[in-house]
């Protein structure tokens, strides 16, 4: 992933992912108050390809640039960061429209059959409808070659290092999040959303985006929830060779995973976890 990109990261910001609504609070034996609780902002983002409507995802609002990047790389759309050649959100006069996103892309991109395979609309937390078969995946990208490991007391305190840096869930309790580790457990980013798979598209358009700065491989993805086959098929488009999750894989991850060569790590608790393919690289003694 070599290369200059013309993206402008500088307007990728990140706006107000929470907002307040009045609740009456019930505790038993205790008499009901009324006050005002924070809760995950979710909204629509459209994205369009070179000028045309493509989809819809419901997001929280936020790395919307990143969001569209990993999505369009994880779906082998794009190849390179190159290829996209302009992002930003539609103007309208003076205002921006902060949901509605322009993506224009290198003469011959997209092809046709990738438009009318992903139009409509995307429910961020269940991904979108049909699913690329596993037969097709293994078409599109090859099996993940790196052995390097990680020590099991780091894969163990994957989680605490995340939930130190979800802001938005601490106040809310109602986003997922996405992270991406070095082997030495260094947080490389993270990502919240109110869908999963939004939160590990934006963890893989930032690292696509800012590859040349970065310096360290991505030795593991981690997600606070479960690993489902398309957040392990998004996972398997960056080359990780961990895949961590806080709860269960389902049963076509945990294949996805065998097939291509990658560890899934799954019921990620304090000093314990489930491997479930690949088990080699997990030490168990820490790395020097």
């Amino acid at each position: 992933m070599e290369g200059h990109s013309t993206l402008n990261h500088a307007s990728d910001h990140e706006p107000t992912s929470v907002t307040y609504r009045p609740v009456t609070k019930y505790v038993e034996h205790e008499e009901c108050s009324e006050l005002k609780d924070a809760v995950a902002i979710e909204a629509p983002l459209e994205i369009r390809l070179n000028g045309k409507a493509w989809m819809v995802t419901m997001r929280s609002p936020g790395f919307d640039h990143d969001l569209a990047s990993g999505f369009l790389w994880s779906e082998k759309i794009i190849h390179h960061v190159s290829d996209i050649l302009e992002i930003a959100h539609c103007e309208r006069g003076e205002a921006v429209e902060s949901n509605i996103l322009n993506v224009f892309l290198r003469p011959g991109l997209p092809q046709e059959d990738q438009i009318d395979r992903r139009r409509g609309i995307s429910h961020g937390g269940c991904g979108l409808c049909g699913k690329t078969a596993m037969e097709s995946i293994q078409k599109q990208f090859p099996p993940i070659l790196s052995e390097e490991g990680v020590d099991a007391p780091t894969i163990c305190s994957l989680l605490d290092s995340m939930h130190s840096l979800q802001n938005a869930f601490m106040k809310t309790g109602g986003v997922h999040a996405a992270a991406l580790f070095d082997a030495h457990g260094q947080c490389l980013v993270l990502r919240e959303d109110i869908g999963r798979h939004n939160a590990v598209d934006k963890v893989i358009g930032h690292h696509i985006r800012n590859s040349a700065t970065h310096g360290r491989p991505p030795a593991v993805l981690a997600v606070s929830s479960r690993a489902s086959f398309e957040i392990v098929q998004k996972s398997i488009s960056l080359g990780v060779p961990i895949i961590a999750c806080a709860s269960a894989p389902s049963s076509l991850a945990v294949d996805l995973a065998q097939a291509f060569n990658q560890t899934l790590v799954g019921f990620l608790r304090e000093g314990r976890f489930n491997v479930y393919t690949h088990p080699s690289r997990i030490f168990t003694r820490p790395l020097k």
